[in-house]
């Protein structure tokens, strides 16, 4: 039951970001970015974690 729940919700948004992208590509191209740049800036937190731990976490 649980993995016809998942697959119906994968479907639904699959179906909204189609929906998005086909109604407005720049609002869409915008959300992209905002992802992309919260994936960077995430990974920048985990690089300075990583480096304050390398240098004895001082």
């Amino acid at each position: 039951m649980a993995v016809n729940a998942k697959k119906i919700a994968v479907y639904v948004l699959v179906v909204f970001v189609l929906y998005v992208i086909i109604t407005d590509p720049a609002k869409a191209a915008d959300y992209v970015q905002i992802g992309f740049q919260g994936i960077s800036d995430a990974a920048q937190a985990i690089g300075d974690f990583f480096t304050w731990l390398a240098d004895g976490a001082q």
